[in-house]
């Protein structure tokens, strides 16, 4: 069970992706688009890298984000968990 007691949430198993390991998307004109993960990182609240998660990149790259460092004494998460991923070719 976790925080939400709702069960496990979408990305319960985020942090089992290793680089290398595969993310495919499904896009709406029946392609997909598989992006290579290249690592995983966890970052407090308070120092979150907003332009390295979200700004521009050179080429199609994917993140995925989530809470993460729960905190049973405040019900609240202290932190994020970044996956890092490369759209492959």
């Amino acid at each position: 069970m976790n925080a939400s007691d709702g069960g496990p949430g979408v990305f319960a198993w985020i942090k089992q992706l290793n680089p290398g390991d595969t993310i495919e998307i499904a896009r709406e004109d029946g392609t997909v688009a598989t992006f290579a993960v290249e690592r995983g990182e966890q970052y407090s609240k308070d120092a979150f890298p907003t332009q390295a998660v979200y700004g521009n990149t050179e080429g199609p790259e994917l993140r995925l984000i989530t809470c993460d460092g729960y905190d049973p004494a405040t019900g609240t998460f202290n932190d994020n968990y970044v996956v890092y991923a490369k759209l492959l070719p």
